[in-house]
């Protein structure tokens, strides 16, 4: 037994490796990914309740249909701009990043009156970000080498040539540029650089952006960079692994792959019902501070409290909104991913994706290990345990998405774990196919289909050896075979058995029976193995009493075919004996050649009511226990008649007999009379009134079925044998200890 999972393992070495293999390659298409990510997508939905809220100081402005409609349209004169930076340096915020385009210059006064503003906050500690933009032609900014206060990241280690790059760049406008610092807003469509899904959806926003050979923040790192305080001469970079933001209390690390991009955890919304990031109308922000700041009789709801805070401006009105689609919302202010990524290097919260080695490698482990432990378990076993595995990964990978911000691929590794179970499972299947053709193979010609299949349906291998169960043995023989056979050549002995044993062996295995052998014209058989059947007697006994009608019309289409058949086989009979009790059944043979079979005393038994059944003048002869249960499970279907009670040759214990008559519906009333004569005459010879006996087996025997002058191949029935028994003691009257018992000397 321990062997056979290694047999297994070398069977299916190939089947982890290829399988998962594959898995691989397909993981590398761009459908498989894009599935992976709706699938990180539907995770990240998932943990909404489970996730902690954002950091406080984040705040969303959005310049809304409110605005459009009550204040000003879109876009608004850039005084309103300053007006309202203005207003919020005021409210003491330290931040305010501007995700909106101010790269052309419009009216000179209005542009002036904005960097005012901007200015003025400057003088009170709050950094203004205004937002840059890549160009593939060249500016009046790129042209000019007046950047302002924004200067490159210098300590840059590694290859910087897979950034989002370009030769341009669309800067703020001088006035504002002078004052305020800059940041990159843009994230590249799909195809241009893979920053985002095919979907549209931002995944990994620059962190970094490369304008000829010069590298700039993004508008995300630009903001966290004056929060804290940090100018870009400190600022260091190592591609591929991470921005190191040195801040007064410790050293924020930001992770980056080789494009300068981070893998954004994106975890709020604006607009939701939960989990959301405090999002202010531009208008009720403006009129908030002004009511508390400037003018008290403006009637406007109460500012929030900015100390501190990381404000964010952007542009989401009906028709000209700077919108798309994020993991949790089909249509949402893009503005939330420079607030997402803000967020996660505020709290620390990075989503890491496992290395896809780990995965495969554990993957592979994992499959050796399943073939090792389940791959020779039952079909079954291997569904539920693919089933389980499958389940297990997912609640794995959801969890580490929930609870840690790690994502597992799913897609692949399903796949390939699919297919390992398709490997597996299919060769279990054919296996178990196999299995089945050996059973059937070896009881299809014992048994009826229908237990074949039970048997095939238990799983269990046939094997040498045997178990106890309760049967009941059957047990047939021709009539005077041996006379007949002697006188006809083979080739007829052959073809005549063959239709004898054809109609025995199909009702036989009709009422759920086990053909056990042949032994030349006797047939050997069992009912309630292999598979138990509570009702094995009452089955047994409509089998004998089939086979006698079944005989009968064998007996007719014989005789019809006038001299074709000896007289002997015209008048052909068989007899049959039943008991029911306790065998030993199983393959029992040698370990290389073995049959399916029974044995034990009660067997034994069955064999001597078959050759008893000569004695008594009857054709099918059962013991008390075969009657007894057929009446349990059959009641009063079947007709027996008692016979007394005798001891079988190589028993010491008397045992009670009966003659199976007939199914109910079929027996004769003339018959019924003649079993109501007997019974009385049987009492009279228990009683030892052998006058009284001898008449009424006189008078039923006139009324026997079976008559020695009238029916073909009869020669006497128990009538006529109890007869002469009583005839016998009343010359010679048993002892005084006599009980009725009729002791057999042969078998």
């Amino acid at each position: 037994m321990r062997r056979f999972p290694f047999k297994s393992l070398r069977a299916l070495w190939w089947a982890p490796l290829a399988c998962y293999g594959l898995a691989m390659l397909l993981n590398q298409t761009d459908l498989v990914r894009q599935f992976e990510w709706r699938t990180l997508d539907w995770r990240t939905r998932y943990r909404v309740p489970f996730q902690p809220p954002p950091d406080p100081r984040l705040h969303l402005v959005l310049f809304d249909d409110d605005t459009e409609a009550n204040l000003v349209s879109w876009p608004p004169p850039r005084q309103w701009h300053g007006q309202l930076i203005e207003l919020v340096s005021v409210a003491e915020a330290k931040v305010l990043a501007m995700d909106v385009f101010i790269t052309s210059e419009r009216d000179p006064e209005s542009d002036q009156a904005m960097a005012a503003g901007v200015q003025a906050a400057r003088e009170r500690g709050m950094a203004v970000i205004s937002g840059a933009v890549r160009s593939d032609f060249p500016t009046e900014a790129t042209e000019s080498t007046r950047l302002g206060p924004t200067q490159p990241i210098r300590q840059v280690v590694g290859d910087t040539s897979r950034f989002v790059s370009a030769q341009f760049a669309a800067l703020p406008i001088p006035v504002l540029r002078e004052v305020s610092h800059f940041g990159f807003v843009d994230v590249p469509k799909f195809g241009e650089e893979r920053v985002v899904s095919a979907s549209g959806i931002p995944r990994t926003p620059p962190m970094l952006v490369r304008i000829g050979d010069a590298v700039y923040p993004s508008l995300s790192l630009a903001t966290v960079m004056h929060y804290f305080d940090v100018p870009a001469d400190r600022v260091r970079v190592t591609v591929g692994e991470a921005i190191y933001v040195p801040t007064k209390d410790r050293e924020l690390r930001i992770p980056i792959d080789e494009r300068g991009c981070l893998f954004l955890n994106y975890r709020y919304e604006a607009l939701d019902a939960e989990s959301v990031f405090p999002a202010l109308s531009y208008r009720g922000l403006l009129l908030g501070l002004m009511a508390k700041y400037v003018d008290p009789q403006i009637e406007a709801p109460a500012p929030p409290d900015l100390k501190g805070a990381i404000v964010m401006v952007g542009l989401f009105e009906t028709g000209n909104a700077d919108a798309g689609p994020s993991p949790r919302a089909e249509y949402t202010p893009l503005p939330l991913v420079h607030l997402n990524a803000i967020n996660n290097i505020l709290t620390g919260d990075y989503a890491h994706k496992v290395p896809e080695n780990q995965i495969w490698g554990l993957a592979v482990l994992l499959g050796y290990l399943g073939l090792l432990v389940l791959a020779d378990r039952s079909v079954l076993v291997l569904m539920g345990g693919a089933v389980l595995g499958a389940v297990a990964y997912v609640a794995l990978a959801l969890w580490a998405w929930v609870y840690a911000s790690w994502w597992f691929d799913l897609i692949a590794p399903l796949v390939g774990f699919g297919g390992l179970q398709f490997v597996v499972i299919g060769r279990r299947i054919i296996e178990e196919q196999r299995s089945k053709q050996e059973i059937k193979g070896m009881f299809g010609t014992y048994v009826s289909p229908e237990l074949v299949e039970r048997m095939v349906q238990s799983g269990a291998k046939p094997q040498l050896g045997g178990h106890t169960e309760e049967i009941t043995a059957y047990f047939s023989d021709i009539q005077g075979y041996s006379g007949f056979s002697e006188a006809m050549p083979p080739a007829r002995l052959v073809e005549l058995l063959n239709e004898y044993l054809t109609v025995c062996t199909d009702i036989l295995q009709e009422e759920g029976g086990t053909l056990d052998k042949y032994i030349g014209d006797a047939v050997v058989a069992m009912f309630g193995a292999p598979v138990p059947v509570k009702d094995h007697a009452l089955r047994a006994c409509v089998t004998a009493l089939r086979v006698h009608h079944a005989l009968d019309e064998l007996r007719q289409r014989w005789a019809a075919q006038g001299e074709a058949w000896p007289l002997s086989v015209r008048q052909m009979r068989t007899r049959i004996g039943l008991n029911t009790g306790l065998a030993v059944v199983g393959n029992m043979g040698s370990r290389t050649r073995f049959n399916y079979t029974m044995t034990s005393d009660d067997v034994n038994l069955a064999a001597r009511m078959e050759s008893g059944a000569k004695k008594w003048g009857a054709y099918t002869l059962c013991t008390e226990a075969t009657k007894a249960a057929c009446q349990a499970h059959g009641g009063d279907r079947v007709i027996f008649r008692p016979l007394g009670r005798i001891v079988v040759k190589g028993r010491a214990q008397a045992v009670p007999i009966h003659e199976l008559v007939g199914l109910k519906e079929q027996v004769a009333a003339q018959t019924l009379d003649c079993l109501g004569l007997f019974g009385q005459g049987l009492d009279k010879y228990h009683g030892r009134d052998w006058v009284g006996a001898a008449e009424l087996f006189r008078r039923s025997a006139e009324l026997e079925p079976n008559q020695p002058s009238r029916s073909p191949g009869v020669t006497s029935n128990p009538s006529l044998v109890f007869q002469q028994i009583v005839a016998d003691y009343r010359l010679n009257p048993p002892p005084p200890e006599w009980n009725g018992v009729y002791v057999m000397h042969e078998k």
